[in-house]
């Protein structure tokens, strides 16, 4: 009777823990609606028309819809980039960077195969890789950073952040600039035969679909594999996973290369989807607002996708907003800036809410 007493003890713990990981963040974006819709009462705004026109806007009709999807895409790639080395422990907040890196040098790579005529076949793979492989060297260095010098990994990823902005600018603002663009530095555009297409019948391009399929991919690696399963032991104690014989430095590094790579791969979907081209464009802020998904996913890649979905409704409403009610584009940022902070608040309820079986969550 003992066994089977333990199983279904552990069976609701188990549950319980997953109802948490759903009540919690819901209880958190409730909270901090409440408080934007103080925020709006000062302005002299109405809560009521905010929240329809967030509805409206994100939601309400199929050019709402593609335009969320639009705007899902890049979250879902930068949330898996703060996702995968949170399983270690650590914080990554400079995937824009990697991002912003990532669509550089895709543009950059493309340029001189245009030049020679190259077949499509040939550059847009060439332009994938080197997206991917310069987010896994970007995020990768702070890996190493974090475990052979241990510098904090997220000082170094957001000065990072900087250095990446500013070699991008230093090559599109100089050797890189495309003369043709006299108002806005930009380098010369990738052409339109090298631009990724839309998923038809959606009219959103084909980046969303190979998130969605990324984060399948990295929730199986990290859940289901030998590899996830010796970084969340590293993740849990760090000490144990080197009495244990487990290679904490290489799982550090690579679980670092492997966030970077999905953060190039939403540069290189920004400049091959979207601007068609490399410039301060690419540099949107999907990469901060990906943090803000992973937390409120708690790190689970197959819960990126829904919430990157909603976050990128809530962005997409942003226009209208502005238009209907005469407040800046940016509102929505401080709607998303208050759920950052009460759910980091809100973390506090772990296992306080006596949903896992234990009086108290003690």
């Amino acid at each position: 009777m003992a066994p089977s007493a333990d199983v279904g003890g552990d069976w609701t713990r188990r549950l319980g823990r997953s109802l948490e990981a759903v009540v919690i963040p819901v209880i958190a974006i409730l909270i901090a609606a409440a408080l934007f819709s103080i925020f709006l009462f000062i302005l002299g705004k109405s809560p009521l028309q905010f929240f329809a026109l967030l509805w409206q806007g994100g939601f309400g009709t199929a050019f709402s819809w593609q335009n969320t999807l639009v705007r899902a895409a890049p979250l879902i790639f930068t949330a898996l980039c703060v996702a995968v080395p949170a399983r270690l422990g650590m914080v990554i907040i400079g995937g824009e960077g990697a991002l912003v890196l990532g669509g550089f040098v895709a543009a950059a790579v493309a340029i001189p195969f245009i030049g020679w005529g190259t077949s499509s076949f040939i550059v847009m793979p060439a332009m994938f890789l080197s997206a991917a492989l310069a987010g896994a060297i970007w995020i990768g260095f702070v890996g190493v950073l974090r475990y052979y010098r241990g510098v904090n990994e997220t000082i170094a990823s957001l000065l990072l952040y900087y250095i990446a902005v500013a070699i991008m600018n230093f090559f599109v603002e100089g050797a890189l600039r495309d003369p043709a663009n006299p108002n806005k530095p930009s380098t010369k555009a990738i052409g339109e035969a090298n631009m990724v297409g839309d998923i038809p019948g959606l009219g959103v391009h084909w980046g969303l679909a190979f998130g969605i399929v990324l984060a399948v991919a990295l929730w199986v690696l990290m859940n289901r594999t030998k590899f996830g399963f010796a970084a969340r032991i590293t993740g849990g104690n760090v000490r144990a996973a080197r009495a244990q014989g487990l290679p904490v430095g290489r799982l550090i590094v690579t679980s670092c290369a492997i966030a970077g790579a999905s953060a190039g791969l939403a540069g290189y979907f920004e400049v091959a989807a979207i601007q068609g081209k490399a410039n301060a464009s690419i540099a949107a802020g999907y990469g901060f607002t990906g943090i803000l998904v992973a937390f409120l996913a708690k790190q689970n890649p197959l819960a990126i996708v829904p919430v990157s979905i909603f976050l990128g409704g809530i962005a997409a409403a942003g226009g209208l907003i502005q238009r209907r009610m005469g407040m800046p584009d940016a509102t929505v940022a401080v709607l998303q800036g208050l759920m950052f902070v009460v759910l980091l608040v809100s973390d506090t309820l772990q296992g306080r809410l006596g949903l896992t079986g234990k009086a108290g969550g003690r």
